[in-house]
């Protein structure tokens, strides 16, 4: 079975990280996230923005990204940033990829994307434009690798409460 995984380094925006978990739910991505965080994890607006999906997640957490290394060793790592030169859509993921995301405020530590130059992808925007939205970006992400992988054991039909479609 193909795993996708995401990874959300120091979230710092409740509401951001109920969005990207209720992706992850409904895609079957796991879900990472690397502490510290800018909230508690039962923060009312985090419940809110995942709605009720929270029994649908594979979630872990980390006290660090050295723990999340540490413990996340086979698959492919790229990272999500605007300072990549490479086109996310131009990336080749494979099965048990990790797509990495920083801070909000922040994105991810410099360091960490200069030795991975060759992984680093951005989403194209108009050059004045910051950056978008964290779980914006996350939900097109994940859906361009499970695009590339055909969207396999995802429902792609559906279907009217009130009416047939016509053949």
């Amino acid at each position: 079975m193909k795993q996708i995984n995401i990874v959300l380094v120091e979230p710092q925006i409740p509401q951001n990280t109920g969005n990207i978990a209720r992706t992850c739910a409904a895609t079957g991505a796991r879900l990472h996230i690397v502490e510290p965080m800018g909230f508690a994890i039962d923060d009312k607006k985090l419940k809110r923005a995942g709605l009720d999906y929270w029994h649908l997640l594979d979630i872990t957490y980390y006290k660090n990204i050295d723990e999340f290394f540490d413990k996340n060793t086979n698959g492919q790592f790229f990272y999500f940033t605007t300072k990549g030169e490479k086109i996310y859509s131009d990336a080749e993921y494979p099965s048990n990829c990790y797509l990495v995301f920083g801070r909000e405020d922040a994105g991810l530590d410099e360091n960490l994307l200069y030795h991975n130059h060759d992984f680093c992808v951005r989403l194209p925007m108009i050059e004045n434009a910051r950056s978008l939205n964290l779980s914006n970006t996350v939900a097109i992400a994940a859906y361009e690798v499970l695009r590339q992988w055909g969207f396999p054991e995802l429902s792609v039909k559906g279907k009217l409460t009130k009416f047939t479609w016509e053949a």
